[in-house]
C-alpha cells in the first residue's frame, strides 16, 4: 500500500457574518438652528417619509435671492425608498419648497383640505399639479406602508387643518408635533386631548416638537383673545381700516370678517396671495363672509371711510407686497389718506424688522395711525411657549427628544424643558441639518451626515449655496461694477484703439469723467506691458487688469468695484467680433 500524505493545513474557519441591527434613522434636510425651510425625515429599511417641504426667506445680506429651500440631494439619490410627503399645515416654511422638490423627485403628496387647497394653487404656477398624487387627511387618517404606518392627531396653529403626525416603526413609534400651541378656547375643533395621552401612554420611542417659543414664559394667548383685540380696534377707529396678515392666517381673516360686519364695514381683498387664500378658505368653509360683504378694490371710493376695511400682504415689509405698494405711492388703486389706520395683525419674521419699520415709518409719513400687533394684542403667535412645551412632553413621555424648528439658543432651551419634564438628559440630541439619530429600542447615535445645506431660489432657478457667489454679489451691491471693453488683436497681441470703461453704481455721474480718464490711462499702461508679450492669452491679459485696476481705485479712492474685462476680437480680415 502507497504511502499517502496527509494534508496538515488548518481548514479555514468561516468568515463571521455580522449582523447589523435594524435603525430608525431620523435626520433633518432644513428647520434646525434657523427658523424656516423645514423637511424632515424618517427611515426605516428602505422605506423613507419625508415631513414638510418649507422655504427661508432670506437675509438682508444676501441680494438677489428670493428663498432659501434645503439640499435634498438625498432624497435624489434614494427615491425608490421615498415613500410620501407629509404636511403638517400650510404655511410657505413647510410647504413652499415643493415645486421645487416635485421637480427632482416624485411621492405622493399627503395634507388637511386646507393644506392641500394651498398645495394645488402653488403646484398650478409651476405646472406641476397634473404630475402629482395629493391625499386629503385628517386627524382619523392612516396610511399604512410595508413597514411604516402613519397617523395624526390635530393640533392647534395659527392656521387651521394643522395636525402632528405619528410614524409606527417595528422599533417603536416616532411623533413630529409640527407648530403648535394648546389653545384652550379654540375658534376651530378642540384638540382631542384622549387621543395624545392614549399615544403617550403606548409608549414614544422619539419626540421631534416645534421650539420656537421656547424661551418665552407662560403659555401662548388664544386665538380668541385675539378676536375680541380686533373687535375692539375696528370699534374706535373713525377712518378706513387697512388690515395686514398673513395670507395664510385664515383664522386671522375670518376674525376681520367678523369684526367688519359688527362695525358696518365692507372688504376689499388686496394682493395675489390675500385673494388666493380667500377663495380657498371660503371653499373650506373657514372663512364666512355676508352676502355682499367683499367688494373690489376699486368700489372703495363708493362707499364712506368708515365703512371700509382693506384687508392686504405686506405685513412683514416685503417688497412688491401690496401694504408697500401703498407706503410708498406704488398701488394704482390705493393710497393713504389723513385719519387711516393701518393695523400689523403679526410679528417680523427674524431678518425682516429693518423692512417692516422702514414700511411703518412711510405710511406714518403719509398721516396714518399704525397699530403694531405686538403691542396692541391683535397678534398671537402660533407656536407654543414654555407651558405648552412642558404639556406636550407630559402627554407624550418619549424615550428620546429630538428639539426642531428653531435657532440653537429655542433648541438648546427646550433640551433643558426637555429634561425639566422627565426625559433623560443623554436621551436628548441638538443636531444639525444633515445629522441623522440612529435608534434602536434603548440606545442611540449619531450617524454619518447626509448631503445638507442651502439651495438659493431665484425665480424659478436653483443653485446650490457658494459663499464666494454671496461675497460677490455683496461688493457688486456696496462698491458697483467697473467694465473695461477692449479691442484686440490676438494674432499681434495688441489693443486695437482705446479702451472704454463703464461703471455701475461706482461713482456718482458728475465725478464719473475724472475718474474714468484715470483709470483709462491705468489700463493703457497695465496693456502696453502685456504687449511686450510673445503672445495673446486672455487670461493674463484679464488678470493684469483686474489686478492693477482693482489696486489703483482701493488705494486712490478706497474703493474696491467688481472689475469686469471684456475682449472684443479682431480676426485676419479685420472684421471684429465678440
Amino acid at each position: 500500500m502507497e504511502n499517502q500524505k496527509l494534508d496538515t493545513t488548518r481548514p479555514k474557519k468561516p468568515k463571521k457574518r455580522y449582523y447589523r441591527k435594524p435603525t430608525v434613522k431620523i435626520f433633518a434636510l432644513g428647520g434646525l438652528d434657523e427658523i424656516g425651510k423645514n423637511m424632515y425625515g424618517i427611515q426605516y429599511g428602505k422605506e423613507i417619509i419625508v415631513i414638510d417641504a418649507g422655504i427661508k426667506f432670506p437675509d438682508a445680506d444676501m441680494p438677489g435671492v428670493d428663498y432659501i429651500i434645503p439640499n435634498f440631494q438625498y432624497l435624489k439619490d434614494n427615491q425608490h425608498m421615498l415613500k410620501g410627503i407629509f404636511l403638517t399645515h400650510g404655511h410657505e416654511d413647510h410647504i413652499g419648497g415643493l415645486p421645487y422638490v416635485l421637480r427632482d423627485v416624485s411621492a405622493p403628496i399627503y395634507g388637511a383640505a386646507l393644506t392641500i387647497g394651498f398645495v394645488k394653487t402653488k403646484l398650478e404656477e409651476h405646472g406641476l399639479l397634473g404630475n402629482t398624487e395629493m391625499h386629503i387627511i385628517n386627524e382619523t387618517s392612516v396610511v399604512q406602508l410595508r413597514q411604516l404606518k402613519v397617523s395624526f392627531f390635530r393640533t392647534h396653529h395659527s392656521i387651521p387643518d394643522s395636525l402632528a403626525v405619528v410614524v409606527e416603526t417595528p422599533l417603536g413609534t416616532v411623533v413630529h408635533t409640527g407648530d403648535f400651541k394648546f389653545d384652550f378656547t379654540p375658534t376651530e375643533q378642540a384638540t382631542d386631548w384622549g387621543q395624545m395621552a392614549a399615544i403617550g401612554k403606548s409608549g414614544v420611542l422619539a419626540l421631534l416638537a416645534d421650539s420656537t417659543n421656547s424661551e418665552k414664559p407662560g403659555f401662548t394667548p388664544s386665538e380668541k383673545a385675539v378676536g375680541q383685540a380686533i373687535r375692539e380696534t375696528f370699534r374706535k377707529c373713525d377712518g378706513r381700516i387697512l388690515f395686514a396678515t398673513f395670507a395664510s392666517n385664515v383664522h386671522r381673516l375670518q376674525q376681520v370678517v367678523e369684526a367688519a360686519a359688527e362695525c358696518g364695514r365692507k372688504i376689499a381683498v388686496i394682493g395675489r396671495s390675500m385673494e388666493r387664500a380667500f377663495k380657498i378658505g371660503q371653499e373650506l368653509n373657514y372663512i364666512r363672509p355676508e352676502k355682499h360683504q367683499l367688494i373690489d378694490v376699486r368700489q372703495l371710493d363708493r362707499y364712506p371711510d368708515h365703512e371700509v376695511v382693506v384687508v392686504c400682504t405686506g405685513s412683514q415689509g416685503e417688497t412688491n407686497a401690496a401694504l408697500t405698494r401703498i407706503a410708498t405711492g406704488a398701488h394704482k388703486h390705493v393710497a393713504i389718506y389723513q385719519g387711516d389706520t393701518v393695523i400689523y395683525s403679526s410679528s417680523p419674521i427674524p431678518g425682516n424688522t429693518k423692512n417692516v419699520n422702514r414700511s411703518i415709518d412711510l405710511l406714518l409719513r403719509s398721516g396714518a395711525e399704525v397699530i403694531s400687533g405686538s403691542i396692541f394684542d391683535i397678534h398671537a403667535s402660533g407656536h407654543g411657549c414654555e407651558e405648552d412645551l412642558k404639556l406636550m412632553h407630559r402627554f407624550i413621555r418619549p424615550k428620546f427628544f429630538i428639539p426642531i424648528h428653531g435657532e440653537y439658543r429655542m433648541l438648546r432651551k427646550h433640551a433643558q424643558l426637555a429634561e425639566e419634564t422627565g426625559t433623560d438628559k443623554d436621551n436628548i440630541f441638538i443636531l444639525q441639518n444633515g445629522q441623522p439619530l440612529q435608534l434602536t429600542r434603548n440606545k442611540a447615535r449619531i450617524g454619518k451626515s447626509l448631503p445638507s445645506g442651502q439651495v438659493l431660489v431665484k425665480g424659478t432657478t436653483t443653485n446650490e449655496w457658494e459663499e464666494s457667489i454671496m461675497e460677490e454679489r455683496r461688493a457688486l451691491g456696496t462698491n458697483g461694477v467697473l467694465l473695461v471693453v477692449l479691442t484686440v488683436d490676438p494674432a499681434q497681441n495688441k489693443m486695437i484703439g482705446r479702451p472704454e470703461l463703464i461703471t455701475r453704481g461706482f461713482v456718482y455721474v458728475r465725478e464719473s469723467a475724472e475718474i474714468i480718464s484715470a483709470g483709462t490711462k491705468v489700463v493703457r499702461t497695465v496693456v502696453r506691458a502685456l504687449q511686450r508679450r510673445k503672445r495673446f492669452v486672455a487670461k493674463q491679459w484679464e488678470q493684469k487688469i483686474i489686478e492693477r485696476m482693482t489696486e489703483y481705485y482701493e488705494t486712490s479712492m478706497d474703493r474696491t468695484p467688481v472689475v469686469l474685462p471684456i475682449f472684443s476680437y479682431v480676426d485676419k480680415s479685420g472684421s471684429q467680433q465678440g
